[in-house]
C-alpha cells in the first residue's frame, strides 16, 4: 500500500468535534504546548481550552476529585488556546500546541467480544486462521449453524450453556465464544500508560496486516476507587489477520505504535450525563478512503451482551488495583464484511483512510490511518511527563 504521509489531511474545526450539547457537559482535554514542553490539562469552555495545570496536574489527579466537573466549569485558569488553532496543527508537529489523548497516567484496558454480532467475526477470524480470502465461506457456516442463537443471551446463563452444548456439537466452539458467552469476560491491557493518540493525529496499522479494521468504542474513565467518572470515544485498531492465526497474538495485534486513539475529550459524568446515557449511547462510524471510497457503520451500547459495570467489575477490585485510575474500552458491534479490495475479501484499512467516530453527546474521534513504523514516534514517556511538571512547579 502507498505511503500515507503526503496525502491531505481532514479540517477538523471546534464545531466538527464538540459534542452537540457542549455548552452543558464538562469536558477535559489534554494541550501539548511546545512553551512549556509538555502536556496541560485543560478544560473545554466555549471554543476554547484552559490550562488547569495548577489545579491538577494530571488527569489522574483531576478524576481524584470529588469536584471535578466543578473544577472543569469554573477553576480559574492559566493559558488559553483557541480549538480551531488546536485542531489545525498537522500530525506529529512537535512545536505547535495541538490536542493530545485526555488520558495520562491511567492504565489503558479493553474489554473484548462484548457484542454478539462481533463475537461471531472473532469465531470467523479464528476458523480462517486469518485469511480473509476464506471469511465468506466460514461465515455462512458459521451463520447457518448459530442463526440467532446468541441474539439476548446473557454471559453465564442457562441459556448460554445451551448454546455452548449446541455449538460444541456442531464442532464450532471457540476460545472467543467462551469470553462472548461463557461467565468471564475478555479483558486486556490495550496500550501502555502515555501512549494513545488523540483527535486529529494518524493512527497506526502494523504494515504486516492485510486484513484489519477500526473498532468505535465507548471508553469509560475511571478513579483509583473503581467509580466512572466519565467517558469518550476510541478506537481499538484490530488486525484480524494477526489474531486469527492465534489469540496468543493479542499483544502484537492490538499494542503498536499510534494504535490506540482516545477523545476527542473526556465527558465527565454530572446531573445530565451518567452512566445510564453511556448504557444508550449511539456510536457512528465513518471511513473516508482517498481514492473515494466511503463505509459507515455504527454500534449501540444498547446491544452490549455485558453491563459497563459488569466490565469494571472484571478489571478492577480486590484482585486488581489501578492507584492512577484506568481506561476501559468497552468493545464494539461493529465488524465490517463488505468487500473492498476484491470480492470475498472483506473490509481492510487502505493507508490515507480518515477514520471518524462519533456520538453526539461526546463529540467526534478523528484520525487518519498510516502504517504503524512510520506513524510519529512515541517518545514521551512517564519520566518526561515528570521532568516536565517538575519544571513548572506544579507536582
Amino acid at each position: 500500500m502507498e505511503s500515507a504521509a503526503a496525502r491531505p489531511r481532514p479540517v477538523l474545526t471546534a464545531g466538527s468535534v464538540l459534542p452537540e450539547d457542549a455548552g452543558r457537559a464538562a469536558l477535559v482535554a489534554r494541550v501539548h504546548d511546545p512553551e512549556v514542553g509538555g502536556p496541560c490539562v485543560a478544560a473545554v469552555r466555549g471554543e476554547y481550552a484552559v490550562d488547569l495545570t495548577a489545579v491538577a496536574p494530571t488527569v489522574s489527579d483531576l478524576m481524584e476529585r470529588e469536584d471535578a466537573a466543578e473544577v472543569v466549569r469554573e477553576a480559574g485558569g492559566g493559558r488559553v488556546w483557541r480549538l480551531d488553532e488546536l485542531l489545525e496543527a498537522p500530525a506529529g508537529l512537535r512545536d505547535a500546541p495541538r490536542l493530545l489523548a485526555p488520558v495520562d497516567l491511567q492504565v489503558v484496558k479493553a474489554a473484548g467480544v462484548t457484542f454478539a454480532r462481533s463475537l461471531l467475526e472473532r469465531v470467523i477470524e479464528e476458523r480462517t486462521g486469518g485469511d480473509p480470502a476464506q471469511a465468506a465461506r466460514v461465515r455462512a457456516r458459521v451463520g447457518q449453524v448459530v442463526g440467532g442463537a446468541l441474539d439476548g443471551i446473557r454471559p453465564g446463563s442457562p441459556e448460554a450453556d445451551r448454546a455452548r452444548e449446541l455449538l460444541v456439537s456442531e464442532g464450532l466452539w471457540s476460545q472467543y465464544l467462551e469470553v462472548g458467552i461463557g461467565p468471564d469476560p475478555e479483558v486486556f491491557t490495550k496500550a501502555p500508560v502515555l501512549s494513545a493518540v488523540g483527535t486529529g493525529a494518524d493512527i497506526g496499522v502494523l504494515g504486516a496486516s492485510v486484513w484489519n479494521n477500526p473498532e468505535p468504542e465507548a471508553v469509560l474513565v475511571v478513579d483509583s476507587r473503581g467509580r466512572v467518572r466519565g467517558a469518550a470515544l476510541g478506537n481499538d485498531v484490530n488486525l484480524r489477520d494477526i489474531e486469527g492465526r492465534s489469540a496468543l497474538l493479542l499483544s502484537h495485534a492490538k499494542d503498536n505504535n499510534a494504535s490506540c486513539a482516545i477523545g476527542p475529550f473526556i465527558r465527565l459524568f454530572d446531573g445530565d450525563f451518567g452512566l445510564d446515557t453511556v448504557r444508550g449511547l449511539d456510536i457512528d462510524l465513518r471511513i473516508d478512503g482517498a481514492d473515494g471510497y466511503v463505509l459507515h457503520g455504527s454500534s449501540s451500547m444498547r446491544e452490549i451482551s455485558r453491563d459497563v459495570l459488569e466490565l469494571v467489575a472484571a478489571t478492577h477490585g480486590p484482585h486488581h488495583q489501578y492507584p492512577d485510575g484506568f481506561v476501559l474500552f468497552t468493545g464494539t458491534l461493529f465488524a465490517p464484511t463488505e468487500d473492498r479490495r476484491a470480492a470475498g475479501a472483506g473490509f481492510t484499512h487502505e493507508y490515507g483512510d480518515v477514520v471518524r467516530i462519533s456520538s453526539p453527546r461526546l463529540g467526534a474521534l478523528v484520525n487518519t490511518v498510516v502504517p504503524s513504523e512510520q506513524a510519529t514516534p512515541w517518545t514521551f514517556g512517564v519520566r518526561e511527563l515528570m521532568r516536565s511538571l517538575a519544571r513548572r512547579g506544579v507536582l
